[in-house]
């Protein structure tokens, strides 16, 4: 290591010499960096699977133009939308098809634990609102109290939605009727709801007998080909007589639930503040050991500085200190946060996992706080008068 960097700097490597000088308190302070770096990761980790997990049910559905409720900041959330605002859409020259989605949990008491499936009710008459996997399946759900549910819900055992299959279907109990699912597909626990099941619009109706269908909780929109999105969504909310509506583009209908689900629900809130933390606690930690180390080399700095050495030497020793301790306590907390990452997503079926953009992130991250900690260490050397320092 001194030889790199003897090569790097093109000199003598004061900085890892003196933090190798005591090893003890150089391990600790690597096992600082590495803590700090693994508390971010974990959070990161959090953060981006909960980004996935939002955006995961709008890959189910494939359209243009959404229509919700004001209040409908989520998929999930939201008052119901009158269907009379579809049949106005269907009036504009580039609109080729709508379709209403209704939404609600539905439970499945399974004994020992119970999965809530985030439920969809849709019009399996009209496949081109789905995704290609749904949309070869979704002829099965015409038969009444149908079902596909989602093969990686939270509490399913896999050998068991292995099984399903039209030859061999699966019945439960739910809301006092029998469902019987008839295939499934890739949807995944998230933080609402243990996974995802789909059903048809006159099923899911027979489990929520209150509900109605000239009321769904969202409309979609399929447009011609070529058809401008942002100008016929402006043409819409002209056409269409309630101006309270949420009337957006398929793409910015997922943006705004991602942001909120980040910064105004609570758990993106939380998330966030860990991240900040996870950074400020190593920003303490390598500042706390770069200024203990310039404080016990007091007198070696005022040699170098009586000899005429100006404050960028003295920076570059701090820096070099800082890089060391950054780049060999990244390594240890990417190993470690990869590990935890992997078993926390294979105990909460959550999409966490290290991705190259996190690692990268933290990366950069570790360096560039290092080196902001080792600038502020010596700014006590850069005040000091060689003649105090004896």
């Amino acid at each position: 290591m001194s030889r790199l960097l003897q090569r790097l700097f093109g000199r003598l490597p004061i900085g890892w010499l003196q933090l190798t000088h005591k090893r003890g308190r150089f391990l600790a302070a690597l096992a600082g960096v590495a803590f700090a770096n693994v508390l971010v990761f974990v959070q990161l980790g959090i953060m981006n699977s909960m980004s996935t997990a939002t955006l995961r049910p709008y890959e189910f559905f494939r359209a243009d133009i959404m229509i919700s409720a004001k209040d409908a900041n989520a998929m999930s959330e939201g008052a119901n939308v009158a269907r009379q605002w579809m049949l106005q859409a269907l009036a504009h020259p580039d609109v080729t098809a709508g379709m209403g989605l209704l939404v609600g949990d539905v439970p499945w008491d399974r004994g020992e634990r119970d999965i809530t499936f985030t439920t969809f009710g849709i019009d399996p008459a009209q496949p081109v609102f789905l995704s290609p996997e749904i949309a070869a399946k979704s002829a099965l759900l015409q038969v009444k109290d149908a079902a596909l549910i989602d093969r990686l819900a939270r509490g399913l055992p896999r050998e068991e939605a292995a099984a399903i299959r039209p030859q061999t279907p699966l019945s439960f109990e739910t809301l006092g009727r029998t469902l019987t699912a008839f295939d499934t597909f890739a949807g995944g626990g998230g933080f609402g709801g243990d996974g995802f099941m789909l059903v048809s619009d006159q099923t899911f109706l027979s489990l929520f007998p209150e509900r109605s269908s000239s009321a769904p909780d969202h409309i979609f929109l399929r447009l011609r080909p070529g058809a401008d999105v942002a100008a016929v969504t402006r043409d819409l909310r002209g056409l269409i007589s309630d101006k309270s509506l949420r009337i957006r583009s398929y793409a910015e209908a997922a943006q705004e639930d991602l942001r909120y689900q980040q910064t105004q629900r609570p758990t993106g809130v939380i998330f966030g503040f860990g991240v900040l933390i996870g950074v400020l606690v190593g920003l303490v930690i390598v500042y706390q050991v770069l200024s203990a180390d310039v404080a016990d080399h007091l007198r070696e700095y005022a040699t170098f500085k009586a000899m005429g050495y100006g404050p960028r030497f003295f920076l570059g020793i701090v820096i070099e200190e800082a890089l060391v301790l950054g780049l060999l306590g990244f390594i240890p907390g990417l190993a470690v946060g990869t590990g935890i990452l992997t078993l926390m997503g294979k105990a909460t079926t959550l999409p966490l996992g290290m991705t190259p953009g996190m690692a990268v992130t933290v990366f950069v991250g570790t360096v560039v706080f290092s080196i902001l900690s080792g600038v502020i260490a010596t700014r006590r050397l850069a005040a000091a008068d060689p003649a105090d320092l004896f």
